[in-house]
């Protein structure tokens, strides 16, 4: 929290001292090429065969002035290439690193690059199309820069340190592709160009399938494209594999090419093709061949030179330790400075921290002893009532008790003399049913007898009949 705290105090401070901080935007569809941008390529001509949907074209900004132009993958989340020329050399700023808004977000009011605390909320979708801080922290990468900050001067160095410019490289092998791509610029190609506004630079980044943390690509191999686009103009293309950090491979920029992507070309008209100077392009491989075997650039076998640069060397080994010991002098005031400043914020936040906590704390108790104070009174008539109420049901079980004692007591008499009483009553009624009961039998008695004498004198009937009609002759009368 506390370095979120500064960083953010360094970013409204920036923004204070520099008006329009860090300025980019992402070129649209219908805009040819770089727009504003298009002036880091001969001719205005961008690359070609860089065509997929997820290629991202960034016209980097600051000031409202183009610095550099980017060519995004939301596909890798790193740059496939930034375009550049070489202003001057400046010392390395404090970094400020920034994300563009407008990739994850295209429908946002925000046109500029911003850091990416500051729009935590007001962007959608924040990191689905490009790296953000989160992805590098921990994951033992640096954020290496594909157009070096020390290539740049104080304008141009502010633009750079912004992620669509940057890709995962290990600490050693991004120290050593801007020391190696400070000194082939400086040493090589400047010296060797007669216009230096001439020369276009490209840096660009081959992804690979490793990733970090599953999401940024983690290169193959860095590359750099220089273009002298004067009377006597060369190209020359350079590459650094990520698995040697002390390479640094010479090739023509049609060699390059092939290890791009397919139909890839880097310079309108091969930046001179066949047309160029081979005397030109000699000297600058010659003098990456120097860089490349750690030799000092520009030795002659004219004793003159010879002697001036002894007496550089000389002057330079003298000047040494005073300029170390001005650069420790600054550092430590710096530091002083910045532990001056530093203690301030902490005994400032120390103190009302501490006057914040104890307010809370007070807080707290009183909330908590009134809320104990207000939960006694409540509970005193509810506790009231509830005796009460227990007394007056206890009372009330006790005369249920007695009532229902006292019936038991006199039903038994009662019940005894009720049903003595009852007897003669229910004896004397009884007699008009049993006499009912008796003529019923004997009237069912007779009737059964009747009944049974007309059966049988049927069944005789039956008889002699069916006798009659057996014996006498048919010819008889019925009768």
């Amino acid at each position: 929290r506390e370095w979120t705290m500064k960083t953010s105090i360094v970013f409204l401070l920036c923004i204070s001292v520099f008006p329009g901080f860090s300025q980019g935007r992402v070129v649209r569809e219908d805009e040819t090429g770089f727009a504003e941008c298009n002036v880091f390529f001969p001719g205005q001509v961008p690359p070609e065969g860089f065509t997929e949907p997820f290629h991202v074209k960034i016209c980097q900004q600051y000031n409202k002035e183009p610095r550099f132009a980017t060519l995004y993958s939301t596909k890798d989340k790193i740059p496939l290439y930034s375009a550049f020329k070489f202003t001057k050399p400046a010392q390395s700023e404090e970094e400020n690193w920034l994300v563009e808004p407008q990739i994850d977000d295209p429908e946002n009011d925000l046109h500029e690059m911003a850091h990416e605390t500051d729009i935590g909320g007001t962007v959608a979708n924040l990191g689905a199309n490009q790296a953000l801080t989160s992805d590098y922290v921990g994951s033992g990468y640096e954020r290496g820069l594909l157009n070096p900050s020390l290539l740049n001067e104080e304008d141009f160095q502010v633009a750079t340190y912004t992620l669509t410019n940057a890709v995962p490289l290990s600490p050693a092998l991004s120290k050593s592709w801007h020391r190696d791509i400070g000194k082939v610029v400086e040493q090589a190609l400047i010296p060797h160009c007669s216009k230096m506004d001439h020369l276009y630079l490209l840096a660009g980044a081959i992804p690979s399938s490793v990733r970090v943390k599953g999401k940024v690509s983690v290169p193959e191999s860095l590359w750099l494209a220089a273009c002298c686009d004067a009377p006597e103009g060369w190209s020359l293309g350079l590459v650094k594999k990520i698995d040697d950090e002390n390479s640094l491979a010479d090739l023509t920029v049609r060699e390059l090419e092939k290890q791009l992507l397919p139909g890839a070309h880097l310079f309108k008209g091969s930046c001179g093709g066949d047309k160029q100077s081979q005397e030109k392009r000699e000297a600058v491989l010659q003098a990456v061949s120097q860089i490349r075997s750690g030799e000092e650039v520009g030795a002659s076998d004219n004793q003159e030179t010879k002697d001036s640069g002894w007496v550089r060397r000389l002057a330079g080994i003298i000047a040494t330790p005073f300029i170390k010991l001005l650069e420790l002098l600054i550092y430590i005031f710096v530091e002083l400075v910045k532990f001056v400043f530093y203690f301030l914020w902490l005994v400032v936040k120390r103190v009302v921290g501490t006057v914040l906590d104890g307010a809370y704390s007070l807080w707290n108790g009183v909330v908590s002893y009134l809320k104990a104070v207000s939960m006694v009174l409540i509970s005193i008539p509810y506790d009231l009532g509830r005796v009460i109420i227990n007394i007056f049901l206890g009372f009330l079980q006790i005369v249920q008790d007695v009532l229902s004692l006292t019936y038991r007591i006199l039903s038994i008499p009662v019940g005894f003399v009720l049903h003595l009483a009852a007897f003669p009553y229910h004896s004397i009624c009884a007699i008009p049913s049993v006499l009912k009961d008796m003529a019923t039998g004997i009237g069912g008695t007779f009737l059964l007898v009747i009944d049974a004498t007309a059966a049988v004198l049927h069944g005789f009937y039956y008889l002699a009949g069916h006798i009659v009609k057996r014996f006498v002759p048919k010819g008889s009368s019925d009768d």
